[in-house]
C-alpha cells in the first residue's frame, strides 16, 4: 500500500508540473485529446499501461 501511495504521489507531481509549469501546453494537449478518435485514445492508454507495468517490473528487480 505504501508503494501504491508513493506512485500516486509521483503521478500528481508529474501532472502538477504540466499544469503548473506549462498551462498553455496543457490546454493545447486537452484540445488534441478531444479531437482524437476513441480507438486511438484506447490504444495509447493500453500502451501507457504496458510501459508503466514494464518500468515498475524493471525497477523492482523483476
Amino acid at each position: 500500500m505504501q508503494d501504491f501511495l508513493a506512485a500516486i504521489g509521483l503521478v500528481l507531481v508529474v501532472e502538477g508540473l504540466v499544469y503548473g509549469g506549462f498551462p498553455g501546453l496543457a490546454k493545447k494537449l486537452a484540445g488534441e485529446v478531444l479531437s482524437m478518435p476513441e480507438n486511438a485514445l484506447r490504444v495509447a492508454g493500453l500502451i501507457a499501461i504496458a510501459v508503466g507495468v514494464g518500468l515498475v517490473w524493471l525497477v523492482r528487480g523483476g
